[in-house]
């Protein structure tokens, strides 16, 4: 339900605004005097009182004037269209009054789910739960882009340690700390972090690589990459990849399905939250439905 309430929300705020101002909702007890008219519309006024709603905090007064001439226009322009659209159609004004009334109550149950759901924690998402996650719907996580596990280095082409660190690349033993030093003492850039998979174009943007039209061939042809601009030599040690269509490796996806497990205790809260109320009011005789 969360869900979609939240897809109205705008919707709900805008026809509420306009549509209060529409019907003019207003108490017995509102006083008129000493309140500043701000703009007309026929028969319809915005007063000042009116955008003290609008937030001016960590605003100048420059800008705070600007925030208050923007709403005023947007006013402005949405009474014009309501005068139009009463001018242009005949309008069931029990109809549209059922309507605002729909929606107000839609974003009051949404506000008031919104608060419990953040009074009650839905607590940490676990490991063992992404995983079982992960392994039930791992065929929805299909890749858009190619992702890699790499290790890169920008040097220049004049480094005395051009020669060394290739070496260290294609070797298959454990070089990490002496990778790790010359990445610290003579690359311009680097980035070693092989347990982390990353999307390959953000890995290459700003190299000689972004602009190759081939880069799955040159995935599958090549553990180690190197290309040269005029002043510097680019390595990559692809130590592993996925293409476009596969399935991602849980790791790339934890952060996804974490909030997707999130939402739905959500979700979960609120569906307990319903039930409660509604065996309380059961239980207490609170409603009756006739058959």
């Amino acid at each position: 339900m969360l869900q979609k309430i939240n897809i109205l929300t705008l919707l709900i705020i805008s026809l509420s605004l306009s549509a209060c101002d529409f019907f003019k909702f207003k108490s017995d007890t509102e006083e008129d005097t000493g309140d500043q008219i701000v703009a007309l519309v026929g028969n319809q006024k915005l007063k000042r009182s009116e955008l003290r709603f609008l937030t001016f905090q960590g605003n100048n007064e420059q800008d705070s004037a600007s925030i208050a001439k923007q709403y005023i226009q947007s006013w402005v322009k949405k009474q014009l269209m309501i005068k139009e659209a009463g001018k242009s159609m005949a309008f069931d004004e029990a109809e549209l009054n059922r309507k605002l009334l729909d929606y107000r109550y839609a974003l009051m149950v949404y506000e008031f789910e919104k608060s419990f759901v953040e009074s009650n924690s839905v607590g940490e998402i676990k490991a063992e739960e992404i995983n079982a996650y992960y392994d039930a719907h791992k065929e929805n996580f299909n890749l858009k882009e190619i992702i890699v596990r790499t290790n890169y280095f920008k040097l220049e082409k004049s480094s005395s340690q051009n020669r060394n660190l290739e070496r260290l690349l294609n070797s298959k033993g454990e070089n990490t700390s002496d990778l790790r030093q010359i990445a610290l003492n003579h690359a311009s850039n680097y980035y070693i972090e092989d347990s982390t998979w990353v999307r390959f174009d953000e890995i290459i943007v700003g190299t000689p690589l972004s602009e190759n039209n081939n880069k799955v061939q040159l995935l599958r042809n090549n553990k180690l990459i190197k290309v040269e601009d005029d002043t510097y030599t680019y390595y990559f040690k692809i130590l592993e990849y996925k293409l476009q269509d596969q399935i991602p490796p849980v790791e790339f996806v934890r952060d996804e399905i974490s909030a997707i497990l999130r939402n739905k205790k959500r979700l979960e809260l609120v569906e307990k939250l319903q039930k409660d109320i509604y065996n309380r009011a059961e239980e207490n005789n609170e409603f009756k439905i006739y058959e």
